[in-house]
């Protein structure tokens, strides 16, 4: 590289820079701004549908209430298959499984008052604005590990694009880096505003498309990361291939104590009803707990012996749960998550004032190309 002239790397990283943004703004346009309303989710959700946030108090009830009342109002033999309890001011969701008139399998949310057990509304999560938006983001609504393997390629390239910007952002030239940073670097506003606004949002746009393309690839990541960091096995989740046990030996607010006790300086955030195949034993229950250090623990309580078994993360569990934090801004404050909220809503703005770039110069090209003088002296 140290033979190449300067000019030169300069002229390859900005084709590369170019073609990249040309052939993937396609899908880096939606794919990041679904990303940046996805870090105001609940936000967004509570204005739109404020009746699924028409709380009544913050006083939790046993899970088992919620479960008995999202059951009654389900229809079509959807079943409960876990409870998430709120924050402050936030309605119990209840998960549930069921499939529509087609066979389709559906996955239904049932937002309920926690002081009440109340029912604030029950809405099929995949048809809603965010649940588009969520597999629109993760893997194009394609069912399949495909769709999440394009969002993952689309993130190398995002993160290519961030990389490769910074070089070309750098001026040439003795007192280049303040230079740099004022904004009539060029009569042109396009430019200006793609280059200093890239140049600030450029490591954060690489750091969160770098953990994207950890997310996208889950399996691989984790072989990854277990190489070189401890993390506990993965717990068995109940896809639609598992049936939800439909007797249990424990109740849901049994199964809830027995995890309160092994863990008593923890604070439930969730509980999953045990999965069942035909002639296996019915699989443990399992509660996310939250410690005290904001560490997730797990606990799985086996339903035959009541025995529980604490599962606290290892050190690859918490840089994986970082990951994603970083990722989605939802750690880290609000400045965070406005940072990750921009990393989504300005590649709009660097692919439209770096197409107008592109055709400007490319017009401009043919003048020169076309002139008079030019057609006289060629050499020029």
């Amino acid at each position: 590289m140290a033979d190449i002239p300067a000019t030169n790397i300069r002229r390859f990283w900005f084709t590369l820079h170019r073609w990249i943004g040309a052939s993937l703004a396609a899908l880096l346009i939606p794919i990041s701004l679904s990303g940046a309303l996805l870090v105001w989710h609940e936000q967004i959700e509570a204005l739109l549908n404020p009746q699924r946030y028409a709380v009544t108090g913050s006083q939790i009830l046993p899970p088992s209430a919620y479960l008995e009342s999202a059951a009654r109002s389900l229809e079509g033999g959807a079943t409960p298959i876990s409870v998430r309890l709120p924050g402050q001011a936030s309605p119990v969701i209840v998960a549930a499984r069921g499939r529509d008139a087609e066979g389709r399998p559906r996955l239904m949310n049932v937002y309920i008052d926690p002081p009440t057990a109340r029912v604030l509304d029950i809405v099929d999560f995949r048809s809603t604005f965010f649940g588009v938006l969520h597999r629109f983001h993760e893997n194009l609504t394609v069912p399949d590990y495909s769709g999440r393997a394009i969002v993952g390629w689309v993130g190398v390239g995002m993160a290519t694009l961030a990389l490769t910007g910074i070089w070309l952002w750098w001026p040439r030239g003795t007192g280049s880096f303040v230079r740099g940073l004022r904004w009539a670097r060029s009569p042109r506003f396009t430019f200006n505003l793609h280059h200093l606004l890239g140049f600030w949002i450029s490591i954060p746009l690489a750091v969160v498309s770098l953990t994207g393309i950890y997310l996208a690839f889950p399996q691989t990541a984790r072989d990854m990361m277990s190489s070189v960091a401890a993390m506990n096995p993965q717990a068995q989740r109940g896809g639609f291939g598992r049936q939800i046990a439909q007797q249990t030996a424990l109740t849901a607010d049994r199964a809830l104590d027995i995890a309160l006790r092994a863990n008593p300086n923890a604070k439930v955030s969730a509980l999953f009803v045990p999965t069942q195949e035909r002639g296996e034993r019915v699989s443990a229950w399992r509660v996310q707990m939250r410690s005290d250090t904001k560490d997730e623990v797990t606990v799985m309580v086996d339903d035959r012996s009541g025995q529980a078994s604490v599962l606290a993360p290892q050190a690859g569990d918490r840089a994986a749960s970082w990951i994603r934090w970083i990722h989605d801004g939802s750690r880290g404050g609000p400045l965070w998550s406005v940072v990750v909220f921009l990393t989504g809503a300005f590649p709009t703005v660097f692919a439209v004032t770096g197409i107008i770039m592109w055709l400007r110069k490319r017009s401009g090209s043919k003048v020169v190309k076309e002139s008079p003088e030019t057609q006289l002296n060629p050499a020029e």
